[in-house]
């Protein structure tokens, strides 16, 4: 068969079924093929970022491969701030990149593919000739799973036409396995968990699955700890009686006032970065073990006591085991005061800052909460606003909470969102955003969204300015001005998209626009106006 038409069976051989991209010369024959030949689904999207970041997206919702396609030159360079951003989220995508012909020299896409690809983090794999790409794609998308980033694989657009003998690559990775922890290792964690006062049980992205939680429920309860999770691994615990939230940057009074008496932390699959240890100050005076699958992650940002490499449920288990063995009991850590104090706790104890012309963002986020259904996806772009809504707003799990501010970019959610409602079908996605990372990377990807009937509310929160740098100017007494913008109003702009859209100015518009969210028939943008002076830059 041909070449356009090997390629895109070897895909659905290797169990691809979505793909996410933007036509070329360079990829549109093996994009046809994949639909009419294979039954695959191609989204076609609006720039090439946007593909990028919706395979991203779809990966992180699916737990499986993000697949996205562009063609050469200037197609590539377009998706270089989203490479670097599923780099730094150690996400599995694959984009399959057209190339310029060797022979054509002159043709006036033509660059180093390889030299634009490299500097994001991002790998790169070359199909070498027609009777190699079955080969070459099947060890792509192995790195893709087995290294956790994006690789690119460079197809010159000149072995499209040509003949390839097919046959079928089996794939060449096996799954993740659970790893039994060393004795020696888990001999020393256990002796420190055996003699601590006030554990804590820390579960960060990877231990985000079911088993994982369960195990780390189960020794919390044995142990008499309260349990915690980082930012990524949002809501793992959300509902039991000793949920402290997030730990660190992001901790309410309660559980920073629970985190700060504790000696001792357990933590399974947590990166334990600046912003979980509040800059080590979290760890201070404590005694750390650190578990996790992945043995470079061990000691990465913050040194521990423990270190054990192994699986979250495995760990966990082993440690009861064994605490059970030696007849140690409980610590009362995990009491029923602490219970009463976090029930107590309430995000809606504040005073109202809502006018008749803007909303306040902490009224406004506790609304849209109580309004869009709970099975849902999550996605932030990047903003001031982020500050209350990673803690006002919540998932039913961890994989259902698409982070998108690896990078510190705006502008990356839309593409993420529209990707992450393929990746959990029958899950409704609400996507948070401001207005300059709107109009950066939302605008055009809306109308994506429309097209392909995503099921998705974003909410832009509106502050007519970059917050970031507004908030600095403020705070050195200077003007502001060149920060801010007159934007158009959102909500016909996104009519004019084919979505619905409603602008909010103040409290009662905006319970009419949330209204809408139980009749949706196509994706919603709601724009809230707020005032930008009254904006913090931390969540409490």
């Amino acid at each position: 068969m041909q070449f356009h038409e090997a390629i895109a069976r070897a895909l659905a051989d290797q169990g691809v079924e979505t793909i996410f991209g933007v036509l070329g010369d360079a990829n549109l024959y093996m994009m046809d093929s994949f639909e009419r030949v294979t039954g695959g689904k191609y989204y076609s999207c609006s720039n090439e970022a946007g593909a990028v970041l919706a395979a991203n997206g779809f990966a992180r919702t699916s737990g499986g491969l993000g697949v996205a396609t562009v063609t050469h030159g200037p197609a590539l360079t377009n998706t270089v701030t989203a490479l670097v951003e599923s780099v730094k989220d150690h996400t599995p995508v694959l984009l399959i990149a057209g190339d310029t012909a060797v022979v054509d020299r002159e043709n006036f896409q033509n660059i180093p593919q390889r030299d634009v690809v490299l500097p994001t983090g991002a790998g790169f794999e070359q199909v070498r000739s027609p009777q190699t790409v079955l080969d070459d794609l099947a060890v792509a998308i192995r790195r893709a799973h087995l290294e956790k980033r994006p690789i690119v694989l460079n197809v010159p657009v000149e072995f499209q036409w040509e003949d390839v003998q097919y046959r079928k690559v089996e794939p060449k990775f096996v799954d993740s396995q659970a790893v039994a922890p060393d004795p020696a290792a888990l001999d020393a964690a256990v002796g420190i968990v055996a003699s601590a006062d006030r554990p804590i049980v820390l579960a960060g992205r990877g231990a985000a699955t079911p088993e994982g939680k369960a195990a780390l429920l189960r020794l919390a309860e044995r142990i008499g700890a309260p349990v915690a999770t980082t930012l990524r691994g949002k809501d793992l615990f959300r509902g039991e009686r000793h949920d402290l939230g997030i730990c660190g940057t992001l901790s309410h009074e309660v559980a920073l006032d629970t985190i700060t008496q504790s000696d001792c932390i357990i933590a399974f699959g947590a990166g334990l970065n600046k912003w979980t240890t509040a800059e080590g100050s979290v760890l201070e005076k404590k005694q750390v073990i650190h578990v996790d699958l992945e043995r470079e992650s061990i000691n990465r940002f913050s040194p521990s006591d423990v270190g054990i490499v192994g699986d979250a449920a495995t760990v966990a288990d082993t440690i009861v085991g064994w605490l059970d063995e030696a007849e140690v009991k409980p610590t009362g850590f995990a009491s029923d005061e602490l219970a009463e104090r976090l029930a107590a706790y309430s995000d809606a104890k504040f005073t109202d800052l809502s006018t008749e012309e803007t909303v306040d963002i902490r009224t406004a986020l506790l609304k849209v909460e109580e309004a869009f259904p709970d099975d849902r996806t999550l996605v932030f772009d990047g903003g001031r606003f982020i500050f209350n809504a990673f803690t006002m707003l919540h998932c039913p799990e961890p994989r259902a909470y698409v982070h998108t501010v690896n990078y510190g970019s705006i502008g990356l959610g839309m593409g993420n969102a529209i990707g992450a409602s393929f990746g959990a079908p029958g899950r409704p996605t609400l996507l948070i955003t401001g207005d300059g990372g709107f109009m950066l990377g939302g605008l055009a990807e809306f109308n994506t969204a429309v097209r392909h009937k995503v099921d998705l509310v974003a909410v832009v929160f509106n502050d007519s300015a970059y917050g970031a740098e507004h908030i600095q100017f403020r705070n050195k007494d200077m003007d502001p001005a060149i920060s801010t913008f007159e934007w158009p109003d959102f909500g016909p702009i996104a009519m004019a998209l084919g979505g619905q859209g409603f602008t909010v100015r103040n409290l009662a518009e905006l319970d009419e626009a949330l209204a809408a969210i139980e009749t949706r028939d196509r994706p919603i943008l709601i724009d809230i106006k707020i005032d930008p002076d009254k904006v913090s830059m931390a969540g409490h």
